[in-house]
């Protein structure tokens, strides 16, 4: 059944002339991030936890033909994380709402760049494809710290050079309102419920560019936003908000 799927998306996972994998519209995917991984899941991509996932999880992902997106959080500081102490305490904001999380102050490139590369040579390390680097919108949050538009997208654009010099694919998280500027510079995309606040127009220039879309609801059934997502061109799923191993996909 494996092999049947990903013949069936072969021409979706065609590598773009930089070498990079590229996932194209029409790929399924899993997105994993709390328990222990299912591998068993029938699809072509797998995004999990980078931290919490060894290259023997990769590994094992790729032996069955997938492709693995590598999760790590670009826009706020963890106090979970091994890294936890390498951040300045003047870099760390408001909370943003998940326990031990604080905005990070995107308008230091300079400090943030080495610490976002190290955590990018962990996913090149673990032989992950690709980089899913959450909350790439901290301009729209309400982060303790005078951040624009202007601020994000050089964040933004750090952020993919950083995955691109170590040849990992991009994804780039919800930011719609700068997808215009940004599409050229990512691989992809990653949404979350944008049918439950009717914004998902605004990914198709991604779609358009025969980029990914990968996008999940979290209270909106399937019924609902399946037949706009599949008029779209985006490739969805509905994840309970802990993002175990339940899917249930368009």
């Amino acid at each position: 059944m494996l092999l049947v799927l990903l013949l069936a998306g072969c021409s979706a996972d065609t590598p773009p002339k930089q070498g990079r994998w590229q996932p194209r519209p029409g790929t399924a995917w899993q997105w994993q991030l709390s328990g222990r991984i299912d591998t068993s899941v029938e699809v072509p991509v797998y995004d999990i936890d980078g931290f919490e996932n060894s290259a023997a999880v990769v590994e094992r992902l790729h032996a069955d033909g997938r492709k693995v997106i590598c999760y790590i959080n670009a826009g706020a500081w963890e106090d979970f994380r091994p890294d936890h102490k390498d951040f300045p305490a003047a870099l760390l904001g408001r909370g943003n709402g998940w326990d031990g999380e604080r905005w990070l102050d995107i308008r230091e490139l300079d400090v943030l760049r080495p610490l976002m590369a190290e955590r990018m040579d962990m996913c090149r390390e673990k032989g992950f494809d690709a980089v899913e680097p959450d909350l790439l919108d901290g301009y729209t949050n309400r982060t303790g710290f005078p951040l624009t538009a202007a601020h994000q997208l050089a964040y933004n654009r750090m952020i993919a050079g950083l995955a691109h010099d170590r040849g990992l694919a991009v994804g780039l998280k919800n930011d719609l309102e700068q997808i215009p500027q940004l599409v050229g510079d990512f691989d992809f995309a990653v949404n979350e419920q944008c049918a439950e606040f009717s914004e998902c127009a605004s990914l198709t220039p991604f779609v358009e560019a025969r980029k990914a879309v990968f996008h999940v609801e979290y209270d909106v059934s399937t019924g609902r936003f399946c037949p706009t997502a599949e008029r779209l061109g985006l490739d969805s799923m509905r994840k309970r908000l802990a993002l175990d191993a339940w899917r249930r996909a368009c």
